[in-house]
């Protein structure tokens, strides 16, 4: 057999090592499984029950080992954003409401960082990340970030969190840490049907899954199919004209993970995926002809509310071999992403045509829907990566691990139909131009920008004696775009007792600026002292950006520090606290308008170029975040029956430390960053978070129960606290998810439960100054209320 210890080193390697992570769920399972029948390595069940979540604690840095079996057979959620949010202490993904593009595709973020400082890898490799930048009125404005909800649950093996700065590792983005998922190829079929809705009577969701494993000569080959149909909610009250809830959506994802044997020791592995999403979000409310200019003549008399639809077609695949070079482990693998979004949007119009209907002696009409264009991200990885452990080298042995990575990046825009954008009257009375609610991207607007990407690592980690380890990770990267960059990290770890060790790690790491943030292009005609004017969102390094004196931009770069401790005074009972500290430089951010009124020098000059406003991406704010994260739990019993008790909480604070605002715009920083998109940056996520869950098995009933408490969130307004208008505070508010699961036989379970059984919501704001425009934004657990469930499961 292996020895332990070498499994050991491999898990750690795998986990933490820049090689393989590809390797690391199917060996965790191995090691976890032999360790704990040994005492060598313990694990601790963190979240959920029946060990739905792991926690090694015999590992230099924090990470949780989250089996999803469990989720997938049971949980209350249908996604996967939705389900790490209630099961990681540090994950936050929250469903927007009136955020455009961002009600389509949930962002999702550890530690309260943006969703574009985290990395996600699928069997350890880099996923691309959505299309679409989030911009209004989302939480993670300005960043783009990875859709969670493009892979089935089913077809997830487990999902591995790294808290821990690891670009040193892994490249790009991984500041906040990295989300590897896992997918299954093992052998067999299960199938689930699930139903759910709130207690409102809306959002009804139905989702049918199915897996299943088949050999195919010496390999196997692991295929999901998921539909699932997610139903509109809406919590706007009588009267209101308002769509505000959770979007409709429709998923169609197929997906396929094996491997197959090729000698005596390669081994030929792929992943596909597909995914297609037609979803449809409510934008904003037009009121009446006589009240709103952006409605005209007899189309709604009434006013109406146009819907933002979203066709969002993704697209994954590896294919790799790893194999043997002497006494070396070696894996070329070839990666492909692919992401689009195409709105097209309805119950609308475009006024201005309208108007010039009724100029041309018509009845004023235009047309209802229009292809507003949209735009898309292509990404294409190539990875090779050695490693091997010599034993008995420095201590007790030493991994050592290289290699280098070549990626290739596209993004495109592609504008709407003529009639989504134009101004067809030219007088701005009784006619906004272009289509309401989403207004179409213009040709000057069309993007297709590309640039490639180079690195090389190299990472060692030592076990010095029976109680220290030592890691050590350099990595190199150069962009096509703006230059070079050198992270590097040391981490380490000393068991001081038998059931007690201390880890701390200190790294460097950046974020390149994504092709989404630099080459973004949003252009929209608006009245400005009765003269047709363009409002710009002005992509970096074009005429309007170079005009307003706005730099290039570059990578964010960060510090990164952690200290922590695990405690496992037996078998069943764990505890891990792991301490960080985050410094961001020159983090990117989209700036806010600069118009006339509070910038009249640079308006004047924009001027020149037909813009009368005009808004940038530029690095420009310093962040500080500092935070705890604490799991604990134990496994034993009560009346003579199997009880989990578990408790992960987190515990952060991000802070504004600086802006600097480039020479052409110094003075005018509150501008740049307003205190309303300072709190966006600060409290985009709760400052704490902490779930308390206990499950109890009985015979054939499994009882779930779930304390899940959101810490307080402080949002800006619009009118600003300058004005005189306090800040929206959002009190802390604490949830609870109950779930009876009962075994049939060894082949069907069925469950029945309820998420936020006690119908909390966020605490009541002036909805004239939330971001919504509803009573409260959609915060914490959301703003749907409770909600009940159905699944039935099937293992053949």
């Amino acid at each position: 057999m292996f020895p332990i210890s070498k499994l050991r080193k491999a898990v750690l390697f795998s986990l933490y090592g820049a090689a393989s992570l590809a390797a690391a769920p199917h060996v965790l399972a191995q090691t976890t499984d032999t360790a704990a029948k040994s005492g060598e390595i313990q694990t601790v069940s963190v979240v959920g029950s029946r060990r739905a979540t792991s926690s090694t604690t015999d590992t230099v840095v924090p990470i949780d080992v989250i089996p999803m079996n469990k989720v997938a057979e049971q949980g209350g959620q249908f996604d996967l954003a939705q389900t790490l949010t209630y099961i990681s202490p540090s994950f936050n993904s929250t469903r927007q409401t009136g955020a455009d593009g961002a009600d389509l595709v949930d962002s999702a973020a550890l530690r309260g960082l943006g969703s574009d400082q985290t990395l996600v890898l699928v069997n350890g490799k880099r996923r691309h990340t959505s299309a679409l930048v989030n911009l209004f009125g989302a939480r993670n404005r300005g960043n783009t970030g990875t859709d969670m909800n493009a892979v089935p649950l089913l077809a997830i093996k487990d999902v591995q969190v790294l808290r821990d700065g690891a670009a040193a590792q892994y490249g790009s983005d991984a500041i906040a840490g990295v989300i590897d998922v896992g997918l299954k190829k093992s052998l067999g079929c299960e199938s689930v049907a699930g139903y759910s809705q709130y207690s409102a009577g809306d959002g009804k969701n139905y989702m049918a899954s199915a897996y299943c494993g088949v050999a195919l000569g010496s390999g196997v080959v692991g295929i999901t199919g998921e539909y699932l149909d997610r139903g509109r909610s809406n919590r706007a009250e009588p009267g209101n004209p308002r769509t505000i809830g959770d979007t409709k959506a429709k998923n169609k994802t197929v997906y396929l993970n094996g491997e197959f044997p090729t000698g005596s020791a390669g081994k030929l592995y792929f992943t596909a995926g597909v995914q297609t999403r037609d979803a449809s979000s409510g934008a904003w409310a037009r009121g009446t002809p006589e009240e709103d200019d952006r409605n005209i003549g007899p189309m709604y008399p009434n006013g109406f509310v146009p819907f933002i639809n979203g066709d969002v077609d993704d697209r994954y695949a590896i294919v790799g071999f790893r194999s043997k070079i002497g006494e070396w482990n070696a894996d070329l693998s070839q990666t492909y992403g692919y992401n689009r979004l195409k709105y097209n949007i309805s119950n609308t119009l475009n006024a201005s045509i309208a108007n010039a209907d009724i100029l041309k002696g018509g009845k004023g009409i235009s047309p209802s829907s229009f292809d507003a264009g949209g735009f898309s991200f292509q990404q294409s990885t190539t990875n090779f990566d050695i490693n091997r452990y010599f034993d008995g080298l420095i201590g007790q042995g030493l991994n050592v691990a290289f290699g280098a990575e070549y990626r290739a990046e596209k993004y495109k825009i592609f504008s709407g139909e003529r009639g989504s954008y134009i101004d067809a009257d030219g007088v701005g009375v009784g006619g906004a131009a272009g289509s309401q609610g989403f207004p179409g991207f213009q040709p000057g607007d069309v993007t297709n920008a590309k640039r490639h990407s180079s690195a090389a690592y190299i990472d060692l980690e030592a076990d010095l004696n029976a109680q220290a380890k030592l890691q050590g990770a350099l990595r190199w990267e150069k962009f096509s775009d703006f230059g070079s960059t050198i992270t590097g990290k040391l981490a380490g770890s000393y068991r001081v007792a038998d059931a007690v060790l201390l880890r701390a790690s200190v790294s460097s790491g950046f974020r390149a600026p994504s092709l989404q943030q630099k080459y973004f292009s949003s252009t929209f005609t608006d009245f400005i002292s009765g003269v047709p004017t363009d409002v710009v969102l002005a992509p970096n390094g074009g005429a309007v950006a170079e005009l307003a004196g706005i730099p290039k931009l570059k990578e964010e770069k960060s510090r990164s520090y952690t200290l922590g401790a695990t405690w496992t005074p037996t078998q069943s009972t764990s505890v891990t606290a792991d301490l960080y500290h985050i410094k961001i430089k020159d983090r990117i951010v989209l700036s806010g308008r600069f118009t006339a009124d509070n910038y009249p020098d640079l308006a004047a000059r924009l001027a020149t170029l037909g813009v009368g406003q005009a808004q940038f991406f530029v690095n420009s704010v310093d962040t500080k975040t500092q935070g705890l994260d604490l799991t604990a739990s134990h496994r034993g019993s009560f009346l003579d029956n199997k009880l989990t008790t578990f408790l992960a909480l987190n515990v952060s604070k991000t802070e504004v430390k600086g802006i600097h605002a480039p020479p052409s715009l110094k003075g005018y920083e509150d501008v740049l960053l307003s205190e309303r998109e300072r709190l966006f940056i600060e409290q985009g996520g709760p400052r704490r978070k902490a779930t308390l869950g206990f499950d109890y098995v009985t015979g054939k009933l499994e009882t779930d129960f779930k304390i899940i408490h959101f810490g307080p969130q402080t949002l800006g307004t619009f009118s600003g606290t300058a004005a005189g208008v306090p800040n929206a505070h959002y009190e802390a508010k604490t949830s609870a998810d109950l779930a009876f699961t009962y075994t049939i036989n060894k082949t069907w379970k069925a469950t029945f439960g309820g998420n936020n059984i006690f119908n909390v919501k966020p605490s009541p704001q002036n909805r004239d100054e939330t971001d919504n425009g509803f009573k409260y934004d959609s915060v914490q657990f959301g703003l749907n209320g409770a909600s009940y469930f159905a699944r039935l499961y099937a293992k053949f």
